[in-house]
């Protein structure tokens, strides 16, 4: 039988990772290769070039446009700031004169004998990628960033939303099955990754928010609670830009679901390390999961390296993703290859599988996701 490929997610002690960091334009390679990186290490910067200003300079100084060349007060290549005093008209009989004053910070791009206008370039704007994880530059791409290895934990989510930040992990609730609740967030938790059970109540969102916590790691999201807070409905294109101050991400799904013991019990281990987190997702082709990542020891390398392509063999631990079982954990038990018909009649491959209460069922290999360790 040929082999079967399924979705999957990372729940790991000890893994290798490796983050591409890229540039979106070309720039420049700041950190060599081989060199230890933080977090916050810049990796490459490249500068994006300031908008272009219209400043009407032969209509400001009464002149005709083809005059500016000789009577212009400013030249090509010449630095302005805004507020800058440049040329004081002649005005009528000494009187009446006009100050004519720079509208714009930047460089005198060019002066157009045909409309009299000058154009200002605004000064670029530094673009910078840091290395987000940290650990080992191995690899430089020339012009645009580089490859950082990290020997970590990491733990991946169903869904999740807010960008790439970093702090310190701290359990805030006592299970796996507890909700966060608002009053179990301290102001010292400022600057910290929150790790909850079954969920996180909307007032406990914004309150975290409010007092600058980095992050949030639950169970599960009730989906009108997000859409609260953020403002409007999420879409099915990429997350991870949202104009949020936090990142929260759900490791089972959407509604109160308690998370899977091993997650919480490894999230527990790592309480008080300092970890990078982050919620893009992509559900479509490219699938990108949302992830947390904490550094270890790099006395000893880890054998395995992170990957997002898993194979189906019996033993395999898995989370079935639709229901009557939905957010269920097991393992394969058997991979029959003879099609089964559905109820709606469709024809598909199915599995077998023993859950963690130990009762044995069959579904359908789409309907499951491997948790790779």
């Amino acid at each position: 039988m040929p082999n079967a490929y399924t979705p999957g997610l990372t729940v790991s002690a000890d893994i290798v990772v490796r983050r591409i960091r890229r540039l979106p334009i070309k720039g420049e390679v700041l950190a060599p290769q081989g060199s230890d990186v933080n977090p916050d290490t810049v990796i490459a910067r490249a500068m994006l070039p300031g908008n272009l200003q219209t400043f009407k300079l032969a209509e400001k100084m009464g002149i005709d446009a083809h005059d500016i060349a000789t009577l212009s007060p400013i030249k090509v290549g010449q630095s302005l700031k805004a507020g800058e005093h440049i040329y004081e008209t002649k005005g009528l009989f000494g009187m009446f004169k006009q100050q004519i004053i720079s509208e714009h910070t930047g460089t005198v791009e060019s002066i157009s004998e045909v409309t009299g206008n000058a154009l200002i370039r605004e000064p670029s704007i530094p673009i910078e990628i840091n290395a987000y994880v940290k650990g080992t530059l191995v690899e430089i791409m020339p012009q645009e960033g580089g490859i950082v290895e990290a020997r970590c934990a990491m733990i991946q989510g169903i869904f999740g939303v807010g960008g790439e930040r970093t702090g310190f992990i701290r359990v805030a609730t006592k299970s796996s099955s507890e909700l966060l609740e608002a009053s179990m967030i301290l102001d010292t938790d400022a600057g910290k990754i929150l790790v909850g059970g079954s969920g996180v109540s909307y007032e406990a969102i914004g309150k975290a928010s409010s007092i600058g916590v980095k992050g949030i790691i639950v169970g599960g999201l009730r989906d009108s609670d997000l859409t609260q807070f953020l403002g409007y409905e999420i879409g099915v294109a990429i997350t991870g830009s949202e104009a949020i101050n936090l990142t929260i991400f759900v490791t089972e799904g959407f509604g109160y679901l308690s998370m899977a013991d091993r997650t919480f019990k490894l999230l527990q281990s790592l309480e008080g390390k300092e970890a990078s987190i982050n919620g893009a997702t992509q559900i479509r082709a490219g699938v990108i999961r949302p992830e947390l990542l904490v550094p270890l020891s790099t006395d000893a390398r880890a054998q395995s390296v992170a990957s997002q392509v898993f194979e189906l063999v019996n033993g395999a631990p898995i989370r079935i993703i639709r229901e009557p079982y939905f957010g269920k954990l097991g393992s394969v038990t058997g991979l029959p290859s003879q099609l089964v018909k559905l109820e709606s009649g469709t024809e598909v491959r199915v599995l077998t599988a023993k859950l963690a209460s130990g009762e044995e069922v069959t579904v359908p290999r789409a309907n499951v996701e491997i948790i790779a360790t």
